[in-house]
């Protein structure tokens, strides 16, 4: 059993987390500590963390296998897919965490995320981090679902 901590855990993420739950250990953020208690009512560990705050994250790190990053509805927010998700990756390299999977697909726009993806994919060349960027469209849900699952099982 690993634990996976899902960064971004809204509606798409909770329904990750409880898909994984039955295998692993599931950890998911928010920043709003009034669904962090919906998060624990899904079976799956809320954290209140910000991806826009990485010192956040940090603590969130303990004990985790694989990272699933889900930010690719951020519309509100591009520097998690950008110099925010850099500096994560990077910050990986000095904790338990063994892979990183990137929803490279949604409403944070293509340039946004194809730019994300090539930072996850040089972080991997970089320092080793077994990454994988997972370019389903969330609209197309079972899809995206199923895609999410094989990334983490192939991941771990």
């Amino acid at each position: 059993m690993a634990r996976v901590l899902i960064v971004g855990c809204g509606c798409r993420g909770s329904a990750l987390g409880r898909a994984l739950s039955a295998e692993h250990a599931v950890r998911g953020t928010t920043r709003s500590p009034e669904r962090a208690t919906a998060i624990d009512e899904d079976g799956i560990e809320g954290v209140v963390a910000d991806p826009d705050l990485l010192a956040t994250l940090v603590p969130t790190l303990s004990g985790v296998t694989v990272v699933c990053w889900l930010m690719g509805s951020a519309v509100d927010s591009p520097e998690v897919n950008g110099p925010r998700l850099a500096t994560f990756a990077e910050h990986l390299v000095d904790t338990p965490v063994r892979g990183l999977i990137y929803e490279a697909a949604g409403a944070a726009g293509t340039d946004v995320l194809s730019a994300g993806a090539q930072i996850v994919r040089e972080a991997s060349r970089t320092w080793h981090i077994p990454v994988q960027v997972v370019s389903t469209d969330p609209a197309a849900y079972d899809e995206w679902l199923g895609a999410m699952k094989e990334a983490v099982n192939a991941t771990l």
